[in-house]
């Protein structure tokens, strides 16, 4: 199907490319020519305008915003004003919640379609695919299903077919709810993120220390020896550590992708 895409940071550039290569036509908008440019190469429909941009969508037209979240409800707006009656915008960035909730109840008056999608994929969502919460009217949902499908990784992940009842989540994309579900739970999602960013951290710098036994310390009135220095003579290539776990560890994920291969960068 067709599919408008504005904001061609990384991860909007990349989720273009996974649309093209899956046979979707896309068309493309970025304030920077240069990023529009590179699409278009790719075989996007590129556009010098937001009004292009709307122009070269068909009907019922579908604009998916890849913006930074301040200034995404102004760019929705600025989008609104351009469409018609059953026409759909989807913001797949970080916007709060309550403001899913407010476009959608604003755009509804004008019989417009609002869809939020929290979109997680990371750096290796291009070949890995993006998981996909989304919120907003089953109508349009079920509309942009084939969008869907494509951006997550289900079939890429070598995923087995659900069964009949199974619905979606087994393929990586799930309507929460109503409008704002999807970005609460991307909301929800980000915060166990960070909050695993943050115990990486902490694990990595307590193996960089295990050979705090082997240091010859001053003792004086603000530092005091190490009780038990005969516990912490470990020199651990902290690297490698990152590496075999990745690899069936149950912390395993693409953060620690990222983290053994910052390592391994400042290791070698």
């Amino acid at each position: 199907m067709q599919i408008g895409m504005m904001g061609l940071g990384r991860m909007g550039a990349n989720m273009v490319r996974r649309l093209l290569r899956d046979g979707h036509e896309c068309v493309v908008y970025d304030i920077n020519p240069a990023t529009v440019e590179a699409l278009v190469t790719a075989g996007a429909i590129g556009a010098a305008s937001m009004e292009e941009f709307v122009g070269k969508l068909t009907k019922p037209r579908s604009a998916w915003l890849m913006l930074p979240a301040a200034i995404t409800s102004r760019i929705v707006d600025q989008v609104a004003d351009l469409m018609e009656p059953g026409d759909i915008i989807v913001d797949g960035g970080n916007s709060y919640y309550h403001e899913a909730v407010d476009h959608a109840a604003r755009l509804a008056s004008k019989g417009l379609n609002y869809v939020d999608v929290g979109t997680s994929g990371g750096v290796w969502g291009l070949e890995r695919g993006y998981c996909l919460m989304i919120g907003g009217p089953d109508s349009a949902v079920q509309h942009l299903d084939p969008v869907f499908a494509t951006l997550a990784p289900g079939a890429d992940a070598g995923v087995p077919a659900p069964g009949k009842d199974a619905g979606t989540a087994p393929f990586g994309y799930l309507h929460c709810g109503p409008s704002g579900a999807g970005h609460f739970v991307k909301m929800v999602h980000n915060g166990i993120e960070y909050g695993v960013m943050a115990a990486y951290a902490e694990g990595m710098n307590i193996l960089k220390s295990a050979n705090a036994g082997k240091r010859q310390r001053t003792a004086d009135a603000e530092t005091s020896p190490l009780e038990n220095p005969q516990y912490y003579q470990f020199d651990i290539d902290i690297a490698e550590v990152a590496e075999v776990w990745r690899h069936g560890s149950v912390i395993g994920s693409w953060l620690l992708d990222l983290t053994a291969g910052a390592l391994k960068a400042d290791s070698g």
